[in-house]
């Protein structure tokens, strides 16, 4: 049976900044034209990591059950090594999925907005279908676009409307910026796994489009988000603070352009995950003040 450190181990704590970073800049956003709400910031903080858990666990054992983790280097997988039950990682999952499902709708009856019941089914389905199912996405090298819509586009301006009533055009640059954030964070993990994804017959887009061009493009995901978020000095100038994250993103991204690859890259995951958090902080405070 599984211990409590390796259950923790297993839901892959590396990546749970990308659940929190959107809310930080929704919130952030919703300060911004004096409206936001502590309350509702954190029960949205709750659904993003109640899902991203979800995920983890939900990818973890489809993965496992499918044999595509065998001899995979990076976190441990529940699954794949034996430490726990196919049926207890799956229940983990839904568990998970049950909690955001359950604090989501204590956000909708507190805003009213019962059209978010059908983006929380959305949610849900993409959660389960990344890896799960007859036809998970994230075989089929569409991993990123999920993380982007989902850990992107709906958490953040998903925040911003349950505190503000509406979305604003920072809002809407902030949630480009954390996707691709969220979407360098995969990357990575999938550069990562490249050599047993292709043995699995798991064609991620970092498999699809090769391992220079994956390189690159993780390069895109970590420095543009700067950018994006520095044009929001326009309607808050102290967004501009996210410029003193570009010296660890360009680190960030020279080493993968440099060629690291296996466990290397671990630390590198890591790193990414605490360059959204970070940002999330940075222009959540910068759209705030």
């Amino acid at each position: 049976m599984a211990t409590a450190s390796e259950w923790l181990a297993g839901a892959r704590p590396r990546t749970l900044p990308a659940a929190v970073a959107p809310v930080l800049v929704g919130t952030g956003a919703a300060a911004q034209v004096d409206a936001a709400h502590a309350g509702r910031a954190l029960l949205a903080a709750g659904i993003g990591l109640a899902l991203q858990i979800a995920v983890n666990f939900a990818n973890d054992y489809s993965d496992g059950v499918r044999g595509t983790d065998v001899n995979r280097v990076g976190p441990l997988r529940l699954t794949a090594s034996g430490t726990a039950p196919p049926h207890q990682v799956r229940n983990a999952a839904f568990l998970a999925i049950a909690v955001a499902c359950a604090l989501g709708m204590w956000l909708i009856v507190l805003t009213s907005a019962w059209w978010l019941i059908a983006v929380g089914v959305l949610c849900v389905v993409g959660a389960w279908t990344y890896t799960g199912g007859k036809r998970p996405y994230g075989y089929m090298g569409l991993g990123e676009v999920g993380v982007f819509v989902f850990f992107g586009l709906v958490a953040v301006l998903g925040t911003t409307y349950t505190q503000a009533g509406y979305v604003t055009w920072p809002a809407v640059l902030g949630a480009v910026a954390i996707g691709l954030l969220a979407c360098a964070l995969l990357m990575v993990n999938n550069l990562r796994d490249v050599p047993t994804d292709v043995l699995a017959g798991k064609r991620t887009l970092a498999v699809r489009i090769g391992d220079r061009r994956a390189r690159r493009l993780y390069a895109v995901m970590v420095l543009l988000p700067m950018l994006l978020g520095a044009l929001c000095a326009f309607a808050a100038p102290w967004s501009l603070l996210v410029l003193l994250l570009l010296a660890p993103a360009a680190i960030l991204a020279g080493g993968v352009l440099a060629g690291a690859r296996g466990i290397a890259l671990v630390p590198v995951l890591g790193g990414t995950g605490l360059l959204e958090l970070a940002f999330g902080m940075l222009l959540g405070l910068g759209l705030a003040v």
